[in-house]
C-alpha cells in the first residue's frame, strides 16, 4: 500500500510542469499527500492558464525564480529538459531536485553544473527511472564490471514523437522505420521527450554512459496505443565462450499521440515517494 511509504519528516513538494504527468502527480499529492507526510506547496507551468480551474490559486507559482519563498524540500521537474538546462542549478540552491527529463543530462555542461551545484548546496539530484525496466540489475552488473554493452530500443506510433533538429523532418517509410540508431548522447537533443528511458539507462551504466549506451528510436505505424521498450544487455563470456545476456520487452499502454505511457505515470509516483525517504546527499542518483 502507498500509505506505508511515509517520509521520516514532512516533505514540502513543488511540481514544475503541468502536462499529463504533472497533472497526475498534483492530483495524487492533493489527495494522498497529507497522509503520506507530503505537502504540495506550488505548481508552476510555462503556460499558467493551463492550471486555471484545476490547481488551487494559492498553489499556482507564476514566477519560477521565486520558488524559494515556498520553502520546498523537493522540486519535481516534469516539464521539458530545457527547465533543467535553464533552472536546475537555481532549484538545487534551495531544494532537492527530482528530474523527470533525464535527457537533459546528455548535455555535459548541464550535468557538470548540476554536480557542482549539488556539491555546493548539499542537495541531491534524483533522476526518475521512468519506463526503464531492470534499472537495479543494470546498475549492479555495471558496478561489478560485468556490463559490456547496453542497447535500448523505443518504438511507438509517429504521433507519439516530439522530434527536433534533423529528426523533425524525418521521412517515415513503410510500417516500421528506424529514425535513429547510435549513442544516446546524440539522440537526446533530437528527441528530448522521447529519449528519457535511454538517458536513464546511460545513468544506470556509468561505465558506458551516454556515449556507449546505444539508443534506437523506431516509428511503428501499428503501435497507435502502445510504447514498446526493448532493453538488451551483454556481459563477459563465460567458460564456454557464451556471453551473459538479458533481453527485456516492455509494452506500455498509452493514449494515442501521448508522450508518456500509463505505466510510466505510476512508476514516476513511486520514484517521488522513494526519493522522499532518502537522505539529502550530493550527487546524481537514480530513484
Amino acid at each position: 500500500m502507498a500509505t506505508s511509504v511515509v517520509p521520516q519528516v514532512p516533505q514540502k513538494v513543488g511540481v514544475v510542469g503541468y502536462g499529463r504527468l504533472g497533472q497526475s502527480l498534483v492530483s495524487r499529492l492533493l489527495a494522498q499527500g497529507p497522509e503520506l507526510g507530503l505537502e504540495l506547496v506550488f505548481v508552476w507551468n510555462r503556460d499558467p492558464g493551463r492550471m486555471a480551474g484545476s490547481v488551487p490559486p494559492a498553489l499556482q507559482l507564476q514566477d519560477l525564480t521565486t520558488l524559494k519563498e515556498r520553502h520546498p524540500d523537493l522540486v519535481v521537474e516534469v516539464a521539458h529538459p530545457n527547465i533543467i538546462h535553464e533552472s536546475g542549478v537555481q532549484i538545487l540552491r534551495h531544494a532537492n531536485l527530482l528530474v523527470g527529463s533525464p535527457s537533459a543530462l546528455a548535455d555535459q555542461t548541464t550535468e557538470q553544473q548540476l554536480m557542482e551545484a549539488s556539491n555546493c548546496w548539499g542537495h541531491t539530484v534524483f533522476v526518475a527511472r521512468g519506463a526503464l525496466w531492470g534499472t537495479e540489475d543494470i546498475r549492479r552488473l555495471d558496478a561489478s564490471g560485468g556490463l559490456q554493452s547496453l542497447r535500448v530500443t523505443m518504438a511507438t506510433h509517429p504521433d507519439g514523437f516530439r522530434l527536433e533538429g534533423s529528426l523533425a523532418a524525418a521521412h517515415i517509410s513503410g510500417p516500421r522505420t528506424v529514425l535513429y540508431e547510435g549513442p544516446v548522447r546524440g539522440l537526446c537533443p533530437l528527441a528530448p521527450r522521447n529519449s528519457n528511458t535511454m538517458a536513464a539507462a546511460a545513468l544506470a551504466a556509468p561505465s558506458l554512459g551516454f556515449d556507449r549506451v546505444i539508443g534506437v528510436l523506431v516509428a511503428d505505424l501499428s503501435l497507435k496505443d502502445m510504447h514498446v521498450v526493448d532493453v538488451e544487455l551483454k556481459g563477459p563470456p563465460g567458460p564456454t565462450g557464451h556471453s551473459f545476456a538479458v533481453h527485456t520487452h516492455r509494452e506500455n499502454p498509452a493514449q494515442p499521440g501521448a508522450v508518456t505511457g500509463s505505466a510510466t505515470v505510476t512508476a514516476f509516483w513511486g520514484s517521488l515517494l522513494g526519493c522522499c525517504q532518502l537522505p539529502s546527499r550530493p550527487g546524481i542518483h537514480l530513484c
